[in-house]
């Protein structure tokens, strides 16, 4: 799985690439809690590119969403595409996750 990480500000932007699975859970997993290690303002994480997520991924994001809390960090679920989303909406996690329409939605709305 490719998994881009950007700083922007205050921010750090994870963007995944690809099906987010059992076999590739793990390295979101990873990265998820390096960029959350260096304990910054907020995380997005941009989906548009991630057409597929089963319940390793979404168990991924979960725990991810508990230690930013635990933190203080805002963490953002971005441009998720109507397949992932619908995940999201069955198990209800779209009222707990933070979810923007898109990174530039979700870095106006995080901001000030």
């Amino acid at each position: 799985m490719d998994i881009g990480v950007q700083k922007e500000g205050d921010a750090v932007v994870l963007s995944p690439e690809g099906d987010v699975d059992l076999s590739t859970s793990k390295d979101l997993q990873h990265h998820l809690k390096q960029a959350l290690q260096g304990k910054p303002v907020r995380v997005l994480i941009d989906l548009s590119r991630v057409s597929y997520m089963d319940s390793s991924g979404v168990a991924t994001l979960v725990e991810a969403m508990q230690i930013s809390r635990r933190q203080s960090t805002r963490l953002v679920l971005c441009s998720m595409q109507q397949r992932v989303k619908s995940v999201f909406e069955i198990a209800r996690l779209d009222r707990v996750f933070e979810i923007a329409e898109n990174v530039e939605v979700a870095g106006d709305s995080c901001s000030g």
